[in-house]
């Protein structure tokens, strides 16, 4: 079993299977969840500029989101950890992973086109499939 499982959240309807996956899968009453959600920075700006406010409402909808998906109860009797960060999704992702022990990373992915599969290459979670430094698990 796993003790520390990074949950990346963009709160698609796909979130919720990855929430259900994870479950069985880490170490009850060891294990943790963590739930990250990267609010991606247009470029050039910065969070305290003058887009504040902007990234500010991003944030506060962020929370009001998570409160919604743990509400549902799909990670209910686990210790869960909520975590809103800046930055460009792939890299802020990966860095959480190493910085915080991290032992497996789930997440939602698209399927991807067999009569076009290059449509669908180089997406969020191809990429932290291929960088990671620990296992992940994608879920579709």
């Amino acid at each position: 079993m796993f003790k520390h499982i990074l949950i990346p959240v963009d709160f698609s309807a796909q979130t919720r299977d990855s929430l259900i996956i994870a479950k069985p899968i880490v170490d009850i009453g060891k294990g943790r969840v963590t739930l990250l959600h990267v609010i991606e920075m247009i470029a050039d700006t910065r969070r305290d500029g003058e887009l504040g406010g902007f990234y500010t409402k991003l944030e506060e909808q962020a929370k009001t989101k998570f409160e919604s998906l743990l509400a549902e109860g799909c990670l209910e009797n686990l210790s869960v950890t909520t975590e809103i960060i800046f930055g460009e999704r792939v890299h802020e992702i990966l860095d959480y992973a190493d910085q915080h022990e991290v032992d497996l990373i789930v997440m939602a992915s698209r399927k991807v086109d067999r009569v076009n599969p290059m449509g669908g290459l180089g997406t969020i979670s191809q990429r932290i499939g291929i960088l990671a430094q620990c296992p992940v698990l994608l879920v579709k």
